[in-house]
C-alpha cells in the first residue's frame, strides 16, 4: 500500500470511530426517549382518572350477601373488564370494573358472584341480570368468535356489559343457557324486549 492510501484509510476509520463514540449525543438521545415514553404514560394515566371521574356516577358495587344457595354453576377464569352494554370499546374504570384480573365466577339463585383475587369482588343480583352471550370481544380483549362469555347486567340505571374467559372455554354455552333461562323475559343476545 501507498502512504497515501493508508494515511486515507487511517482518516476514514477515524472519522467513523468519531461517529461511534459521540456519547454525549446518544446520552441525549436515550434521556429524550425515556422522557417521551414517561410523558406517554403520564397522559395515558391521566386519561384513565378522567374517565374514572366522569363514571364518578356509578353506585358503589354490591357485595355478596352471607349464606348464598348452592351454586349452579362455577368458572375460574380471567376477567377481561366491563363496559357500556352494547359499546364494546367504552370500558368502564369506576370502583376497579376496568382492571383485568384471574375471576372465579359463582351462579347461584341468588345472583352471579364475581371473586376477583387482586381487584374488588362484587355480586349481581339476578334481578339485576339481563342475559349473556358468546362474543369475540371486549374493550382491550379480542379472541376468537365465541371465545368470550359476556354478561349483561344493571347497575345504577346503566346496562353494563362483563367479559369472562373461562379456563375451559367449553364451559361457556352452559353459562349463557343458565343466565338466560333465569329471566323468561331475555333474549339469546342478552337485551330485554
Amino acid at each position: 500500500m501507498t502512504p497515501a492510501a493508508i494515511r486515507l484509510a487511517a482518516e476514514a476509520a477515524e472519522r467513523q470511530s468519531a461517529e461511534v463514540t459521540e456519547v454525549g449525543a446518544r446520552i441525549a438521545w436515550v434521556v429524550g426517549l425515556v422522557v417521551f415514553i414517561a410523558f406517554v404514560y403520564w397522559l395515558m394515566r391521566q386519561g384513565w382518572k378522567w374517565r374514572g371521574a366522569l363514571q364518578n356516577d356509578l353506585p358503589e358495587l354490591p357485595a355478596a350477601p352471607d349464606g348464598l344457595p348452592a351454586h349452579r354453576l362455577a368458572l375460574a377464569g380471567r376477567y377481561h373488564g366491563s363496559t357500556t352494554a352494547g359499546q364494546w370499546l367504552d370500558r368502564i374504570v369506576a370502583h376497579g370494573l376496568g382492571l383485568r384480573s384471574r375471576v372465579e365466577l359463582t351462579l347461584t339463585d341468588a345472583g352471579l358472584d364475581v371473586v376477583r383475587p387482586g381487584a374488588g369482588d362484587f355480586f349481581v343480583p339476578a334481578a339485576q341480570l339481563r342475559g349473556a352471550r358468546l362474543d369475540k370481544g371486549i374493550a382491550g380483549k379480542v379472541l376468537t368468535e365465541g371465545g368470550l362469555l359476556v354478561v349483561t347486567w344493571a347497575h345504577g340505571g346503566k346496562l353494563i356489559d362483563s367479559g369472562f374467559r373461562s379456563d375451559r372455554a367449553a364451559e361457556h354455552a352452559a353459562w349463557v343457557e343458565a343466565i338466560n333461562l333465569m329471566n323468561p323475559s331475555i333474549t339469546t343476545e342478552g337485551a330485554e324486549r
